[in-house]
């Protein structure tokens, strides 16, 4: 059987390092021992200082069974430990194994089961424990803000514990990190406030602090122990992310060296699935701390985790409440629905208080109104027309605009945004001035990591270096973001009530005006129709008795002229009354009632029937509905379009006349399911060409000569404006040669619809 060795040589360079297999190291710390089975229970992996515990070599155990090494009580142990309801991550098996006492960490790694065993500790004083974790739960609830309890935590866990120092650890949105808290020996220099660069913990190192929540190591001078395995597979490999003993990268083991570490503890602080932060233990010589210590200690990291929601929000409960109350104040103005209000708001110390801003500014119909510390007019319009180019969006926030818009870099007035659109081309800006700090790094972050002609090594020196910020605000709080937000929205609903309000008041005006010059010209036409009337019908007397006279003499030459003046007048006469009709009707609807169409044909017909019968004409009719309307516009609507059809009847053919109609409401519109009564008058006549169809309803509209037909071109007029009084409509079908169809429809009430 051929054995061999799984350490990863792979060397890390500048390019890599980022990268490097962190989780596959083939090596473990010197204070515990690691097997590796399958599931049919063959040691498939053994480190080599097995022996330094129990009196067995790498090479015998390897590639045998487990009770043939270990015996069938053990194997049993562990078998009814990993199938058990245990938390194993809490409480290691504790197990004899060759008459040596152990306790035994076992987690699943791919389709191996990999068993951490370290020697037996000394019986942990579980009271002595549990009173502390009771005295340090009390502590923590008459602490209120996160920072003071991540203090608490500090002290505590240094209590528990007994490392030298303690840092809670906290990451910005980079991963840079922040000493939040620390408890440390007197004698040492406080990290409390240092800030590290992200790049001390790369994206791989983070990744297992979220799958492994403990990371310990005894000796920072020890020397790695490798795992040997059976060589059957090529490229064959542990993975050991959930490792208690995993050997760590030798660049952290350096930097911490560099740091003069001498043993770590380091818990995990997982927030919404973020790593949001570490319990950093540093001790000064070697230290190992019993399971039941660790356990404490990761007690302490859930205690943070649990409570950052609950602090953070107590931390900007002050200040949020303030913002409410401004915004509350803002919304609760009863401000006129005029332009003008904008002045009023813009000076309201609330508006820039909702989210603690330097400045304001609101643009509306191209006008700018400002408050505060804002930039000029002409870098507003650059700023809006930039983000309006690049971002395309109804919302911006940034407290470094110029990572976005370098042009505006020197603008140290207006450093960080929160920008909403209003809609056509509206806008309100939140500005904050740049606020220039001063950040302590523990070294320099730029040389986090230096190379030379001996490799890579982490940085030696940790003395303060201290880095000026430029060119930003401070941080846009959720709070402020989103009380900006709710303003916005009520300000755009004032905006557009104002845009409504004035459309408004603009087309009431209108309005008045229109009533008033519909009333002069209905004035005008009565008058004028009227005082037309009697000079005509005086026209008509004279020529009529002067025709009389010359009527024994037709040769007379001025016997024409007469009578083409006599017609001339009737025709003046008709059109003003045609006109007098038309503008009696009104647009807006009179009082209708139930009519009986029937009655009205048949009266109509009385009327025409001299002319019905000297023309030859044949009228059909079945029988009409009853319709909501009003009876003397029903008689003159049926008499224009019988006329019409009487007049422009075909010189081929004797005329006729059908007329049908709905015997129950229909459907005519299906979006809008409006029901009508129709009404159907078709002739035989000489007919229109169809793309008159809309024209002919036109007042003053012929499609005739004088010569040809008489009329004031005013009745189809007529009829289209008695059929909008009506709420109803009127259209009309051509076929040169053929004919006319006329149809009108009557809008049906809800009672007159049988379902």
């Amino acid at each position: 059987m051929k054995i061999k060795d799984i350490v990863n040589r792979d060397l890390v360079t500048l390019t890599n390092c980022d990268q490097e297999p962190i989780h596959i190291p083939g090596m473990i710390q010197p204070h515990g021992f690691l097997m590796g089975l399958t599931n049919d229970w063959i040691i498939d992996y053994c480190t080599s200082n097995i022996s330094s515990f129990i009196d067995l070599s790498y090479t015998q155990a390897l590639g045998n069974k487990f009770e043939t090494v270990f015996g069938i009580k053990a194997q049993e142990r562990i078998f009814n430990y990993i199938n058990s309801d245990t938390v194993q991550d809490v409480f290691p098996l504790e197990i004899e194994l060759l008459e040596k006492n152990f306790q035994v960490n076992i987690h699943k790694s791919g389709d191996t089961y990999v068993l951490e065993a370290e020697a037996q500790f000394d019986k942990q004083i579980l009271a002595d424990i549990y009173t502390q974790t009771i005295q340090f739960v009390t502590q923590m609830n008459n602490t209120k803000s996160l920072k003071d309890l991540c203090a608490l935590v500090a002290e505590g866990t240094r209590e528990i514990t007994g490392y030298d120092r303690v840092m809670i650890y906290r990451f910005d949105e980079q991963y840079n990190g922040e000493v939040y808290a620390e408890s440390c020996r007197k004698d040492l220099e406080p990290f409390l406030g240092l800030h590290y660069p992200h790049t001390d913990i790369p994206v791989q190192a983070r990744e297992l602090y979220i799958k492994n929540l403990l990371r310990l190591i005894v000796d920072i001078n020890y020397e790695a122990v490798p795992i040997f395995t059976i060589d059957n597979k090529e490229d064959k490999n542990l993975d050991l992310s959930l490792s208690i003993l995993r050997s760590t990268s030798p660049i952290h083991v350096q930097y911490l060296k560099n740091m003069g570490v001498g043993a770590t503890l380091t818990i995990s602080l997982i927030h919404h699935d973020r790593l949001w932060g570490l319990i950093a233990c540093h001790h000064y010589s070697e230290k190992n701390i019993s399971p039941e210590l660790r356990l404490a200690a990761k007690l302490q990291g859930q205690f943070i985790t649990s409570q950052i929601d609950i602090r953070e929000s107590n931390d900007e409960n002050i200040d949020s409440k303030k913002s409410i109350e401004a915004l509350e104040h803002l919304t609760a103005l009863d401000l006129p629905l005029a332009e003008e209000s904008l002045n009023t708001i813009i000076k309201m110390p609330e508006l820039m208080s909702l989210c603690n801003s330097g400045g304001v500014s609101i643009q509306f119909r191209n006008k700018i109104y400002k408050n505060g510390l804002t930039p000029s007019d002409d870098q507003i319009k650059a700023f809006v027309e930039q983000l309006e180019n690049k971002k395309s969006a109804e919302f911006y926030t940034n407290r470094k605009i110029s990572d976005d818009f370098p042009e505006f870099e020197k603008c140290s007035n207006f450093a960080g945004v929160v920008y909403h659109s209003l809609g056509n081309s509206n806008h309100i800006i939140w500005y904050r001035p740049e606020t220039v700090s001063e950040i302590n790094w523990a070294g320099d972050p730029e040389k986090s990591i230096v190379k030379d002609k001996n490799g890579l090594h982490p940085r030696n020196s940790f003395n303060i270096w201290k880095q000026v910020v430029k060119g930003q605000s401070s941080i846009w709080k959720l709070y402020e973001i989103n009380s900006a937000a709710k303003y916005a929205h009520s300000l755009h609903n004032s905006l557009m009530m104002i845009l409504l309000s004035e459309e408004e008041e603009k087309y009431r005006l209108q309005s008045d005006i229109l009533k008033e010059t519909n009333s002069e010209l209905e004035n005008i036409n009565w008058i004028s129709t009227h005082d037309l009337q009697e000079p005509l019908r005086k026209i008509q007397m004279i020529t009529s008795k002067l025709l009389t006279e010359k009527s024994g003499n037709p040769e007379d030459p001025d016997f024409d002229s007469l009578e083409r003046v006599s017609k001339s007048a009737a025709r003046m006469r008709e059109l003003l009354q045609d006109i007098l009709k038309y503008t009696r009707i009104k647009n807006t609807k009179e009082a209708t009632e139930k009519i009986d169409l029937n009655l009205i044909f048949d009266t109509v017909i009385d009327e025409f029937s001299e002319l019905i019968s000297e023309s030859g004409s044949v009228i059909e009719s079945v029988k009409l509905p009853e319709v909501n309307a009003i009876a003397f516009l029903m008689k003159q609507l049926f008499s224009n379009i019988i006329l019409n059809s009487l007049k422009y009847a075909s010189p081929d053919r004797s005329t006729v006349i059908k007329i049908t109609a709905s015997q129950e409401p229909v459907i005519i519109n299906n979006k809008a399911n409006v029901y009508y009564n129709w009404v159907k008058f078709s002739d035989n006549g000489i007919g229109f060409d169809q793309k008159y169809a809309e024209s002919i309803f036109k007042v003053f509209t012929r499609l005739h000569t004088q010569q040809e037909y008489s009329g004031s071109g005013i009745g189809l007029a007529l009829c289209k404006k008695i059929m909008q009084t009506l709420g109803g409509t009127i259209t009309a079908e051509g076929k040169l040669g053929q004919g006319t169809c006329i149809t009108i429809y009557f809008p049906c009430d809800k009672a007159d619809i049988s379902i």
